[in-house]
């Protein structure tokens, strides 16, 4: 039996992703030698669940899922903006920017997260909070670096970038190489059309 990593996700538009590209380029050139694990502007998505190992047998049952969520949503806008960090801006080990959205957005990734569960991927223990991952700190970072990156953090303003419109959810492929992960769409679903 073979398996993948995989996730499911919402992708954004190229405007957002320029946009997202620019915002790590000017943290990069602030944090020259702090060891950051920077997401390239084209992986950076919107995930709505990360199912980890996946059984090759099992994406069928996962096209089903994510097509029957999709199709219960017409399309909707997220906003993107903000600059944050987990675990807390002062202490960040993951920058990200936030998202702001409908309900439509909750109840998409609900669906989703209780049918996968029915399926024996974990439910995520924390709640669901949107947002897009810009750098992970590494873990040999000192407690120096991370003070200088709390810094930038707080100096840095960024303020609305756009809005992009969610209308359809995918399931990517992950696979882990020296250089980073490489992504690849195995599967669409559009939501709703309405006539």
């Amino acid at each position: 039996m073979s398996a993948i990593r995989a996730f499911i996700a919402v992708d954004l538009s190229p405007e957002i992703e320029e946009r997202l590209e620019y915002i790590t380029g000017q943290l990069k050139s602030r944090l020259p030698g702090v060891p950051v694990r920077w997401v390239p502007a084209s992986n950076v998505h919107l995930t709505l669940k990360f199912l980890g190992d996946v059984s090759t047998s099992n994406l069928e049952m996962l096209h089903g899922i994510i097509r029957t969520e999709a199709e219960r949503l017409a399309p909707f806008e997220i906003s993107v903006g903000e600059l944050g960090a987990y675990p807390s801006i002062h202490r960040p080990r993951v920058m990200w920017v936030g998202i702001e959205a409908p309900i439509e957005l909750d109840t998409l990734q609900n669906g989703i997260e209780t049918e996968t569960a029915r399926l024996g991927y974990a439910r995520e223990k924390r709640t669901f909070s949107p947002h897009l991952t810009l750098g992970r700190v590494s873990r040999n970072a000192s407690t120096q670096q991370v003070h200088q990156i709390a810094d930038v953090l707080c100096d840095c303003k960024v303020g609305f970038l756009g809005a992009t419109r969610v209308q359809a959810v995918h399931l990517y492929r992950s696979d882990l190489r020296p250089q980073g992960a490489v992504y690849s769409r195995l599967f669409s679903a559009d939501l709703l059309v309405s006539d």
